[in-house]
């Protein structure tokens, strides 16, 4: 976002330096430390009491539990139609077996066999 290189910081750190005086820096970067250290936590506890007013723990159960479920869904139809696939392909075999076996009479079994 900013594009800002160690040679600018050395450029700002030394402008600040002759502006201020080395008695003054430390106590001002003290400050603009603690200043930005309150800021984020005021962020921070914004943020956690909006997540918590607008339920976000349940949000983001609710997008997982939906996820899970397209998942599953997922696999059902996959599951399913691996089963057509192979049941079609059960039925074709049988059905080539069965007309084989019709037009071939050496190829079915002996009544003498079956009779036992």
């Amino acid at each position: 976002m900013f594009d800002i290189g160690f040679s600018e910081l050395l450029i700002i750190a030394v402008i600040t330096l002759i502006v201020m005086g080395p008695e003054r820096l430390p106590e001002t970067v003290r400050s603009i430390s603690l200043w930005l250290g309150r800021i984020k936590q005021m962020f921070t506890s914004a943020k956690q009491e909006l997540e918590k007013e607008i339920g976000m723990d349940e949000i983001r159960r609710q997008l997982q539990n939906e996820k899970v479920l397209r998942d599953l869904n997922t696999t059902k139809e996959q599951f399913e139609s691996s089963v057509s696939e192979t049941t079609d392909k059960v039925k074709t075999t049988l059905i080539e077996t069965e007309s084989e076996l019709a037009s071939d009479p050496s190829l079915k079994p002996s009544q003498e066999k079956q009779d036992d």
